[in-house]
């Protein structure tokens, strides 16, 4: 028991022996002349060895402040606190482009892009990044809320006039806006198809690999099916289906077929730039089959002149939306395709607002619906096979 009380009452005197010791040590690590010595490393390998003169820098600047600290010793820590905190960023940001950029580790690269724009919100080079990589990550529900956010604040920067200095690996700024408005409007073609349609627009307006690329063309086509003709066809069976035709269901339905000429560029687009490409050959099929019902529909079910439209749509500008129609237009020369705002030329060569020549109704829906010869029909009620564009397995390089 006398043995037990000795070892008890020598615990805290150990104890106190050893965080003296301790303190002695850190001391002596953080002595003026071992701070010195830490500052002429750091200096030595600042340059050819950065990682050797970030150790040295955290070391020094892990010691504590002198109470009695000189102004040129307030100069070192404050110049090795900027650049200790300059590597952190810029080795954060290359293992960031690495896992983006090379390795293509888009879980990593999204977790440290977040964590760069956590202390750094309008960091524009890594919102870019993100953005324009984003419909990559199209299958990953957990990245693309993420995808979509940082591609809109990197558009709305660009757009409210923030630059980069380097656009690198992307070719320039044009890429950029290609890109991120291509991200953005696929992302949200499901859920908003009306307002994702200008964004894919507009991605296809720049001198990028996306304009030659098929699928920006597949997902417009898609957009205004699902979009804006699935509304308005929905309005037109509410209003006149079933009924006696009048102005005002022809004028409905000439604004629906406008519409409808946009998805057949779109889908003729898509099959042109397709071309006999193997990695596109699945989509094209659904492509190929969109396109030849819809030209059907305005074209008295007859396919003459598709394969010319396709081998000339693409030395056609894209058409932009089409603007609506307040009033039937006036009977047009015959035109060789569908794919301007005009009314549609039919299977007889002739145009037509609202019917094709040789019929007292609407065309018929690719739907096998059949019109009645004295009364509205009904617009195409399901959309054909193939109108998902799929996966772009094109990268944003430039």
């Amino acid at each position: 028991m006398m043995g037990a009380t000795v070892a008890l009452l020598a615990m805290p005197v150990a104890a106190n022996n050893s965080i003296t010791a301790n303190e002695v040590q850190a001391q002596d690590q953080c002595s003026q002349d071992n701070k010195n010595a830490l500052y002429q490393e750091f200096l030595k390998f600042r340059k050819d060895d950065q990682a050797k003169a970030y150790d040295a820098a955290k070391k020094y600047l892990a010691c504590p402040a002198a109470a009695d600290v000189t102004p040129e010793q307030q100069k070192i820590i404050d110049y090795l606190k900027k650049w200790a905190t300059a590597y952190e960023v810029g080795s954060r940001e290359a293992a960031f482009d690495k896992a983006l950029w090379t390795d293509k580790n888009y879980p990593e690269a999204f977790k440290l892009g977040g964590e760069i724009l956590s202390t750094d919100a309008e960091n524009l080079k890594v919102l870019v990044a993100l953005g324009t990589n984003g419909y990559l990550v199209a299958s990953n529900a957990q990245l693309t809320p993420s995808a979509l956010d940082y591609a809109r604040k990197a558009l709305a920067l660009i757009e409210g006039g923030k630059n980069l200095e380097n656009w690198q690996p992307l070719t320039g700024k044009e890429a950029a806006l290609a890109y991120l408005n291509f991200t953005i409007g696929t992302l949200t073609v499901e859920k908003d198809p009306g307002n994702a349609l200008k964004n894919l627009i507009k991605s296809a307006q720049f001198e990028t690999p996306l304009k030659k690329s098929p699928f920006p063309y597949a997902y417009i086509a898609a957009a205004y099916e699902t979009g804006p003709y699935a509304k308005q066809s929905e309005e037109y069976k509410r209003l006149y289906g079933g009924k006696d035709e009048t102005p005002e269901s022809k004028l409905a339905l000439a604004n629906i077929n406008q519409i409808v000429e946009r998805m057949i560029d779109g889908y003729a687009r898509a099959v042109a730039l397709a071309g006999s490409d193997a990695n596109y050959a699945k989509q094209k099929t659904g492509w190929m089959e969109s396109l030849t019902q819809w030209y059907k529909y305005l074209h008295n079910n007859s396919d003459a002149g598709m394969t010319e439209l396709i081998a000339s749509i693409t030395t056609k500008p894209l058409p932009p939306e089409p603007t609506p129609l307040t009033s039937l237009p006036p009977t047009a020369a015959p035109t060789s395709t569908p794919a301007s705002g005009a009314a549609p030329a039919n299977g007889n060569g002739t145009a037509s607002s609202t019917t094709p020549a040789g019929t007292t109704s609407t065309p018929k829906a690719p739907t096998g619906t059949t019109p009645s010869t004295t009364k509205a029909s009904t617009t195409p009620a399901t959309k054909p096979a193939g109108t998902k564009p799929g996966t772009n397995p094109d990268r944003p390089r430039n």
